[in-house]
């Protein structure tokens, strides 16, 4: 099994000059598959098509949490109406000022072994899918590897039985 045979192929993506608003209603309405059932996570491209960064729903969250926050003992700070208010304020903002610009990759001929491994070194849930020229053809989701690897569990565990 090669990383293009499990991948989706690639319907949206985002522009680093996608607003942050934008950005949010592309990730809920975006299309895996035939289903529009949103991602968590969608390559930016640039003008010519490349790949420059990822843009995940971690992403958004960090950015309607103030960095300073992680430092404080809040005790009881109240957070009412906290979130809807950065929300509003970060809706401006650029795709590329909080995309993920080092983002992990996989070629469309890799074995799925090895794009475990890059998953798992790396702590990412999804990647982009290059073809030869270097171009974004797929994403490669944690879930679809986990589901096809679960088949051969249940295939294996049948087959023990049947040979005892």
């Amino acid at each position: 099994m090669k990383a293009k045979d499990l991948m989706v192929p690639l319907q949206e993506y985002l522009t680093p000059d996608h607003s942050l608003k934008a950005a949010a209603n592309l990730l809920r309405i975006a299309r895996r598959g035939e289903e529009k059932i949103g991602v968590k996570a969608l390559p930016v491209l640039d003008s010519k098509g490349k790949l420059i960064g990822i843009l995940s729903i971690g992403d958004i969250l960090k950015a309607v949490y103030p960095k300073y926050m992680y430092l404080m003992d809040l005790g009881s700070f109240t957070w009412d109406g906290m979130v809807e208010a950065l929300a509003q304020k970060m809706a401006d903002r650029k795709v590329r000022d909080l995309m993920t610009r080092i983002v992990i990759t996989v070629k469309e001929d890799s074995p799925l072994m090895e794009c475990i491994d890059h998953m798992l070194k790396n702590n990412v849930k999804r990647v982009p899918v290059l073809n030869k020229d270097n171009r974004v053809i797929g994403m490669l989701y944690e879930r679809d590897v986990f589901y096809y690897i679960t088949e051969f569990m249940s295939n294996s565990t049948s087959a023990v039985r049947d040979n005892e």
